[in-house]
């Protein structure tokens, strides 16, 4: 695999926009965008969608110069490279190929050598019969009793992508009919509040389980599954949890040894990562469960239709690609560390919770590819709130505190549309009012000049001026469907490999997150020699200790 050992920061590209930033110093949003030329350059159609990015802090200099540090960057390549199955994930050595999880059954997608869709179509179609057989009711539980709640428990990208499908399934009218008399629940969190919030209400005989973990060891996810297999067992016998446990993994040796029938482990692959794994039987089997594997379908085609405009269109009317670009001007140029996710549906609230993920656990890295100290920052951090709630959180900050570029996505048509008689507006009109109206706000701003005209007292006028020239970009969906939700999903996913792609990072591997793992591992070991044989703490430094030391002293928990 040739790579250049070279930093992207060294080339001619990157420093022709490092002194292009004084020229933006000198320009303010009010004024860029009053030029529709310019305005009407910045949207982008595709699909049904439009992004319009004109209220970034850019001119068509600004676009030019960032398409050639994607040229300097080798983007296309780097793109082209990902899809061929190329191992681009080079310090875990293993290919990149989410997109194969969403690809029509006729395509060629290849891993080392190999076409991978066909065996991806093959557990598409075992979730697919599957599902039908517990929806229907003709696999039943211990009793006899059809199984219509199922709880999966997983971590990270094990439940967080998963999570933003449901919730924006949810109120879909098609997905809503299908769910009826069914639910799904998400057990993550290794706290025992989350099993007790998780079987709340729920009857073991009703319960289907499905234990998310590539390799069967993950510690929070299998403490979990040893603690519903324990509430199954407990109330139906150990047999029962052939018929009530299933799992998503690829160790079907650990899976038989826990007791589920490996026939019903459904598999994904190495080269899928966990925060871009929703696409495979991660997201797909507990969400095919609930709604029909139909629905779930027309997900994976939006994801797809995505995947093909990335591969296969032009840089310049790129969506993931431009959005990725603006990005890297965004935090590196003009040295905005964070990114607002701020979508105007609440079917969308657990998007930013996932998107955190997906961008913070690929970008947030401080050497290149190479094992280079980088001297630039990389990723942001993302957060955000469903419209119109964040603005009474925390959108006084982003209109007079620091500027935190805003991603403003909004539906034309409501998942549940309300009209009351005597209203001047429709209840998403009134949610779309705000969406229309915030990013001016923070594009224009308000003059001290502007408010002595409407007679404000002058010892407020510093309290109501608004500087204005605050970067956003707007992404308009047609509806909210399945298909619309894959189509999301996949734009931010590439978006976030754009960016790793310029930077010159591996955005597919995540060490960081190993270290404090280990050390878990050594407060584990101590914990229960401290409560089993009452050790003495050992190892740790005076706050560690002191802290460990107050815990075990006033906790109640039972001597093993």
């Amino acid at each position: 695999m040739a790579s250049s050992t070279a930093l992207i920061s060294d080339t001619e590209a990157w420093k022709d926009l490092k002194g292009h930033v004084e020229d933006i110093k000198k320009t303010h949003l009010r004024d860029l965008v009053t030029d529709a030329n310019r305005c009407q350059s910045m949207m982008m159609e595709f699909d049904g969608l439009l992004l319009d990015y004109s209220r970034q802090r850019a001119t068509v200099e600004t676009v030019d110069k960032l398409l050639n540090l994607a040229k300097a960057a080798q983007l296309t390549e780097k793109i082209s490279r990902m899809f061929n199955g190329e191992h681009i994930n080079s310090t875990e050595n293993r290919s990149v190929l989410h997109v194969a999880l969403r690809a029509p059954k006729d395509a060629v997608i290849k891993a080392d050598g190999k076409n991978v869709v066909p065996e991806v179509w093959n557990v598409l179609d075992k979730i697919k019969e599957f599902s039908e057989k517990i929806r229907s009711g003709s696999w039943v539980g211990a009793t006899g009793k059809p199984l219509k709640d199922v709880i999966a428990i997983g971590i990270g990208g094990s439940f967080l992508g998963p999570l933003f499908v449901h919730t924006a399934l949810q109120t879909d009218p098609e997905a809503l009919e299908s769910a009826k008399g069914r639910q799904l629940r998400f057990l993550a969190n290794i706290d025992p509040v989350d099993v007790a919030r998780n079987i709340n209400g729920l009857n073991p005989e009703t319960t289907l389980v499905v234990v998310v973990s590539k390799t069967f060891t993950t510690a929070e996810t299998m403490l979990n599954a040893r603690t519903l297999r324990e509430w199954i067992t407990a109330a139906l016998g150990a047999s029962a949890v052939a018929k009530h446990m299933v799992a998503v993994s690829t160790n079907l040796a650990l899976v038989e040894k826990f007791g589920i029938d490996p026939n019903n482990a459904f598999a994904f692959w190495d080269w899928v990562g966990g925060r871009y794994s929703v696409c495979s039987a991660v997201g797909v089997l507990p969400l095919s469960l609930q709604y029909g594997f139909s629905v779930v379908e027309k997900f994976l085609k939006g994801a797809s239709s995505i995947d093909q405009h990335f591969q296969s269109t032009p840089i310049e009317k790129n969506i993931p690609v431009l959005l990725g670009l603006l990005s890297v001007w965004n935090v590196s140029f003009l040295g905005y560390p964070a990114r607002a996710i701020l979508p105007y549906s609440q079917a969308l609230e657990k998007f930013a919770p996932h998107i955190q993920q997906v961008s913070m656990e690929s970008n947030g890295k401080g050497v290149s590819i190479d094992g280079l100290p980088l001297p630039f920052e990389t990723g942001e951090i993302d957060f955000g709130e469903p419209g119109t709630n964040g603005q009474h959180s925390f959108y006084q900050l982003i209109h007079q505190g620091r500027v935190i570029p805003c991603d403003f996505i909004g539906i034309v048509k409501s998942q549940q549309p309300v009209y009351l008689k005597g209203e001047v507006v429709s209840n998403h009109d009134e949610l779309m009012s705000n969406f229309f109206a915030q990013p001016d706000a923070l594009a224009y701003g308000k003059t001290p000049e502007q408010l002595q005209k409407e007679n404000v007292s002058e010892n407020l006028i510093p309290h109501k001026t608004f500087s204005g020239n605050r970067p956003s970009l707007s992404l308009l969906l047609p509806e909210l469907t399945a298909y619309n939700v894959g189509q999301l999903l996949a734009i931010y996913e590439h978006r976030v490999a754009v960016q790793g792609f310029v930077w010159g990072i591996n955005s597919f591997d995540q060490w960081g997150v190993e270290l404090g793992k280990v050390l878990a591992t050594h407060v584990r070991k101590q914990l229960h020699s401290s409560r089993t044989q009452g050790t003495t703490l050992e190892g740790f430094n005076y706050s560690t200790t002191t802290l460990l030391k107050r815990y075990l002293e006033t906790s109640s928990e039972p001597q093993m």
